[in-house]
C-alpha cells in the first residue's frame, strides 16, 4: 500500500489506517479471536496505522489491539489517546489532562498494550481546566522519558494546536472528515498545512452512511440514532450525498465508500483516514481505495455537486458537541 508522512514529523504510516474503536464497547459484542484475525489480517494487507485508546471499551480495546499486533510490532505504528477519567466500575467520570494523569495513562495503556513505547499519544479531548501548554508540557516529558515518540491531538481548535505546537511539535491531528463533515477545511487544513501537521479523520464514511448501505430509518438499537444527522428527516435528505458517491462509483467501477476514501486521501498527501470495521472483507475494500484512481474531472464533478447539498442534522447531540474544537 501507498506510504504517507504524517506532516513534517518523519511519521510513517499506510495512506489507510483502521480504527479500531468499534471491535469492543458500545456498538455491541464482537468475537475477540474474530477481531484480531481482522487486525491481522489487515496487517497482512499493507495496513501499518492502528488507532485505538483508553476510553474504548473502556480498556479493552486497548488489550485486544496489543494482542493482535504483538507478533507484528516492528512492523505497525499504534496510536492511543489520553483524556478522560473513569470511575472504580469503568464508567466515564469526565475529562482530565493533568499532567500526573497524562503519566499514568501512559504507562497503563503501555501495560495493556504490551509495548515499550506509544507510537503516537494524541489528547482525547481537550480538558478546558488544563492549560494545553502543560499538557504538551506532559507528553513532552513521556518523548524524552522514551514512553512516548509522537504527539497528538483530537478535535482540538486551532488556537489551542498553535499553542500546543509551540511546546512540544503536533503530530497528527484527529478529527472528523468525510464528504459531510467539511468543516476542517475552513481553519484547521490550513493550520495544518502551516504548522507541518498531519490531519488523521476518524469517521470518514460517516459512520457507515456514505457506503450507501443505509437508506431507510435505524433500527430502534442502533447506536447510531443519538446523532442527530441520522434522525429519518435528515436521513432522507443527506442520501442525496450517498446519490453522488453511487453515480461516480458506476462510472469508476469502484464502491461509494472507496469513492469517499478517495476523495479525503486527494484533498492533500498528509491526510490519513482510519476508517473501522469488523469484517476482512471492508478492510480489503477500504484498503483498495488508495488505489482508487480519481481524475481532476472526476473530483471537480464531486465538488460541483455536493456544493448543491445542504447536509442536515447536527454532527453530534449538544452535550458532546461541547467537547470539540476547544
Amino acid at each position: 500500500m501507498e506510504k504517507r508522512i504524517l506532516g513534517n514529523s518523519g511519521l510513517e504510516v499506510s495512506a489507510v489506517g483502521l480504527g479500531c474503536m468499534g471491535m469492543t464497547g458500545r456498538r455491541g459484542s464482537a468475537d475477540r479471536q474474530e477481531m484480531i484475525s481482522v487486525i491481522r489480517a489487515a496487517v497482512e494487507r499493507g495496513v501499518t496505522f492502528f488507532d485505538t485508546a483508553e476510553a474504548y471499551g473502556p480498556f479493552s480495546n486497548e488489550e485486544l489491539v496489543g494482542e493482535a499486533l504483538a507478533p507484528l510490532r516492528e512492523s505497525v505504528v499504534i496510536a492511543t489517546k489520553f483524556g478522560f477519567r473513569f470511575d472504580p466500575d469503568g464508567g466515564p467520570a469526565g475529562l482530565s489532562s493533568r499532567p500526573e494523569h497524562i503519566e499514568q495513562v501512559a504507562d497503563a495503556s503501555l501495560r495493556r498494550l504490551g509495548i515499550d513505547a506509544i507510537d503516537l499519544f494524541y489528547q482525547h479531548r481537550v480538558d478546558p481546566d488544563v492549560p494545553i501548554e502543560d499538557v504538551a508540557g506532559a507528553v513532552k516529558d513521556l518523548i524524552q522519558a522514551g514512553k512516548v515518540k509522537h504527539f497528538g491531538l483530537s478535535e482540538a481548535g486551532t488556537g489551542t494546536i498553535r499553542r500546543a505546537h509551540a511546546v512540544q511539535p503536533v503530530t497528527a491531528l484527529q478529527s472528523e472528515y468525510s464528504l459531510w463533515w467539511r468543516e476542517p477545511e475552513a481553519e484547521i487544513l490550513p493550520t495544518l498545512e502551516e504548522l507541518g501537521i498531519g490531519f488523521v479523520p476518524f469517521s470518514p464514511l460517516g459512520k457507515g452512511f456514505l457506503t450507501g448501505s443505509i437508506n431507510a430509518p435505524l433500527d430502534s438499537s442502533d447506536f447510531r440514532n443519538t446523532f442527530p444527522r441520522f434522525a429519518p428527516e435528515a436521513l432522507e435528505n443527506n442520501l442525496a450525498l450517498v446519490e453522488l458517491l453511487q453515480t461516480v462509483a458506476r462510472r469508476k467501477n469502484v464502491t461509494p465508500a472507496q469513492v469517499a476514501l478517495a476523495w479525503l486521501l486527494a484533498q492533500k498527501p498528509w491526510i490519513v483516514p482510519i476508517p473501522g470495521t469488523r469484517r476482512v472483507a471492508r478492510v480489503e475494500e477500504n484498503v483498495a481505495a488508495a488505489a482508487a484512481d480519481l481524475t481532476a474531472d472526476d473530483l471537480r464533478e464531486i465538488e460541483s455537486a455536493a456544493a448543491k447539498i445542504e447536509v442536515q442534522g447536527a454532527r453530534y447531540p449538544e452535550h458532546l458537541q461541547r467537547l470539540i474544537n476547544r
